[in-house]
């Protein structure tokens, strides 16, 4: 019993090490990744953005689903990296933000998010990247 149970926590941290390894990777290859000051600045923009597109009733439901679940990953505790981690603790919340907005602008489309979008053209350019379109 007991072997079983070790061998299933040791499995779980080899994943989990395996993820912040494949996270500290994919941070520290991808040089057009936006920065932390870049992303702090971006950040009420950004809080406002998936507001609107969350209040927007024309786009689809999966969409606003998607935003909403992933406040709700922003807003847990819960992280797959925990915060004091240095860079890969804001790195993993980054990565969610880019895959959830990459989800949401290919169901929506990109004129969403251009509509949507509060802050600057230039933000709106770090957004696109994030989002992986081209700006």
């Amino acid at each position: 019993m007991w072997q079983t149970v070790v061998g299933i926590v040791a499995g779980l941290l080899l994943v989990y090490a395996v993820l912040l390894v494949l996270l500290w990777r994919a941070h520290r290859r991808n040089p057009d990744e936006i920065g932390l000051r870049e992303a702090l600045r971006l950040l009420p923009d950004l809080v406002r953005l998936l507001k609107r597109l969350t209040a927007d009733k024309t786009l689809p439901r999966g969409v606003r689903v998607r935003i909403v679940l992933l406040l709700i990953y922003l807003a847990s505790p819960i992280d797959l990296v925990p915060d004091f981690v240095p860079v890969l603790g804001y790195a993993d919340d980054a990565i969610i933000v880019a895959i959830a907005l990459r989800s949401v602008t290919r169901r929506a489309g990109a004129q969403a998010i251009e509509r949507h979008w509060p802050g600057t053209p230039e933000g709106l350019r770090a957004i696109r990247r994030l989002a992986g379109l081209k700006s």
